[in-house]
């Protein structure tokens, strides 16, 4: 996370090798602003606490004084559109075996995940499942118990314990992408610092990748721990670097102590908290510390995370052509596709996203859908007794037609339905409106407000979910 959003402002002094750090200390300095004079109120100088026109440090960027929420946000606007990049890039290899500036291995790479788009309505439907339980890693009865308690107890003590738990879980299903992590991370740390240092810590990185390759937890937490912080930590306070490697050392930081958190024992002792609870003991009915872990390592996310291949295709294809596999315009298109990836799945983001690429009779499609599934918010507002409201955002690119966005809001079988199209198929307008309708209709749906209209400008995921803004629904970091 800090390096996806750049949680540490640039330092001053050490953004560019061309500042004079012998300035001279004048009296009146006119490059000094609002020096502070007890005998005067100071007037307004350039520092402000908003995003948009603060203080630069090199590269024109705005150091930013608020919150790395509002840094999200603001990346959320700047992300190219998803949707249209992989069609395009896509198209462009459809048919493709060979291409001026593709690498050997890039054509195999690019037709195995095009092989994966030809669908039909049953392999469709799996996709979206699959892609669906690999999404939410906190489903089944146990987290349908957890979030039940969560909601209605009025303990502070419980809710304490119950997100202790589930951020255990979170660790500990997550530990080979963890160990993934800290041997990249240390990988990196050893060609951004000065050989003499690299070489070390690279002889402790080839003993920490045995030791996770063994399953010696203990003792790659001892390395971690014992050895190599220590040896980062000396080797701050003896060079001052704050370039890259701080930023690297603080990312491991955060991985070594996620890798501590991610322990079985630990996941069991966070389990046995809950059940010292009264009203979780009853609901939980004597769940035993076997039957815990086979509900965590066999659910739904765990089985769909083994099944996911289109990720992991699309993953390998990304990786093979960054790293000079392909031309520089595929390039550029894989990175803004991973950018956004980065981006969309942050932990900032209280909505589900969902991706949709097929080849459907002949035409390359892709989707992107965005689902609220509490957009009113009904529990936390103490209106249980209302229907939930559920609000799905679809961003369509269709080879050969153009590109479309979908609304539509459900409540129950209550369904209202906003389509804008491109221009040139507007005139269909009404035929859309009744077609929709009819769908709706033969699917169990109620159909109520169905328009259908010509897109002035692409919607924003913001002004759809305008409830990614609400204090209640963010996570306000201070930089």
């Amino acid at each position: 996370m800090p390096d996806l959003l750049g949680v540490t402002n640039p330092v001053p002094g050490h953004d560019t090798g061309n500042i004079n750090r012998n300035l001279p200390n004048l009296p009146n300095d006119p490059r000094i602003q609002n020096a502070p004079d007890p005998t005067r109120v100071s007037g307004p100088d350039n520092r402000t606490e908003r995003q948009d026109n603060g203080d630069t440090a090199g590269g024109g960027q705005a150091l930013r004084y608020d919150s790395n929420f509002l840094t999200f946000l603001q990346r959320l606007s700047d992300t190219p559109g998803l949707s249209q990049t992989l069609l395009q890039l896509l198209r462009s290899y459809q048919g493709t075996v060979v291409s001026s500036g593709m690498g050997e291995g890039m054509a195999v790479e690019m037709s195995a995940l095009l092989e994966m788009l030809k669908m039909d309505e049953g392999e469709l439907a799996s996709f979206l499942k699959n892609q669906l339980e690999a999404g939410n890693r906190f489903t089944g009865p146990l987290f349908s118990i957890l979030r039940e308690a969560y909601g209605t107890s009025g303990s502070d003590v419980m809710r304490s314990s119950i997100l202790q738990f589930l951020k255990r879980y979170s660790d500990y299903s997550s530990s080979q992408h963890i160990q993934g992590n800290l041997l990249r991370t240390l990988t990196r740390l050893t060609r951004s610092i000065p050989a003499t240092y690299g070489n070390q810590l690279l002889n402790m990185v080839s003993e920490l990748q045995e030791k996770l390759g063994s399953g010696d937890r203990a003792g790659s937490l001892k390395l971690l721990q014992g050895s190599i912080m220590p040896f980062l930590a000396s080797y701050t306070s003896k060079t001052n670097d704050m370039g890259l490697s701080r930023t690297l050392i603080s990312m491991l930081a955060l991985d070594v102590a996620r890798y501590e958190n991610s322990s079985r024992e630990g996941l069991l002792q966070a389990f046995h908290q809950l059940s010292a609870h009264a009203s979780l003991r009853e609901r939980l009915g004597g769940l035993s510390d076997a039957a815990l872990l086979h509900l965590v390592e066999h659910n739904a996310f765990a089985k769909a995370a083994e099944q996911d291949q289109f990720a992991g295709q699309l993953a390998r294809t990304a990786q093979r052509a960054l790293r000079g596999g392909a031309g520089a315009e595929a390039q550029d298109a894989f990175r803004n596709i991973v950018s956004a990836f980065l981006v969309n799945e942050s932990v900032y983001m209280p909505l589900m996203h969902l991706v949709i690429p097929l080849e459907w009779n002949g035409r390359m499609m892709f989707s992107e859908l965005w689902v609220d599934p509490d957009a009113e918010d009904n529990l936390k507002k103490g209106q249980g007794h209302r229907e939930n409201t559920i609000r799905f955002l679809f961003k369509i690119d269709i080879q050969g037609l153009g590109f479309f966005d979908m609304v539509l809001t459900c409540q129950r079988e209550n369904v209202d339905l906003q389509l804008y199209c491109p221009e040139a198929i507007a005139s269909f307008a009404g035929t859309f409106q009744g077609e929709l309708s009819r769908i709706l209709t033969e699917n169990g749906m109620n159909a109520g407000s169905v328009e259908v209209k010509a897109m002035e400008k692409p919607l924003t995921i913001s002004g759809v979910f305008p409830r990614i803004f609400e204090g209640e629904n963010s996570i306000n970091v201070k930089a």
